[in-house]
């Protein structure tokens, strides 16, 4: 039994402790580990699709990032969710778009864990986030905005301004979160 075989049966053995450290250990492993986790994608067990994503989180590679932005489609949300965690701060165009995508989820832990991860990869979301707020239904401004305000980046302070005009309370809150966290809320002054 080769290295990988042995540790892919930790990462299924039941035992979160072992499956933990041998998502670790895979990912020193490389390519064959990455081919070898891309086959559990496909697995029909949830806890075996989930604990390859867990496991994903700890590639670098761009393919691995591939891997886990097809795994925000998988059709059990507990690993839809993992694979957002595991996208988390990776400034991948493909990453950001995908979790741009996942904003307008009807599954709002979805939605709401795209936001973090989104606002984790920092700077390089924000475009994505712009271009979403332009045309994003009401229901899925909050997300955005929030995460445009934990981001801080100056290039949303229009977008932000806009959204002190919103509809939501939500919207509008975040957007002045933003604002103040940049120095740029309002200022009362007696005159």
């Amino acid at each position: 039994m080769s290295d990988i075989e042995t540790i892919l049966l930790e990462l299924s053995s039941e035992d979160e402790n072992r499956a933990e450290q041998a998502a670790s250990r895979l990912a020193g492993l490389g390519g064959r580990a990455l081919e070898a986790l891309k086959t559990r994608l496909l697995h029909p067990q949830v806890d075996q699709r989930w604990w390859a994503v867990r496991a994903l989180a700890n590639f670098p590679e761009r393919e691995a990032t591939r891997l886990l932005v097809s795994a925000l489609g998988d059709q059990d949300p507990s690993v839809r969710h993992c694979a957002a965690l595991a996208l988390a701060g990776r400034a991948d165009e493909d990453a950001i778009a995908a979790l741009a995508s996942a904003l307008s989820s009807s599954d709002t832990l979805l939605a709401r864990l795209a936001a973090n991860s989104l606002v984790s990869t920092g700077a390089e979301a924000v475009p994505a986030l712009l271009d979403i707020l332009k045309d994003c239904p009401e229901v899925y401004r909050a997300e955005t905005v929030r995460a445009l305000a934990l981001i801080g980046d100056p290039r949303a302070i229009p977008a932000l301004y806009n959204a002190l005009a919103d509809d939501s309370a939500l919207v509008e809150y975040w957007a002045e979160e933003g604002l103040e966290r940049m120095g740029v809320g309002m200022v009362y002054f007696k005159p």
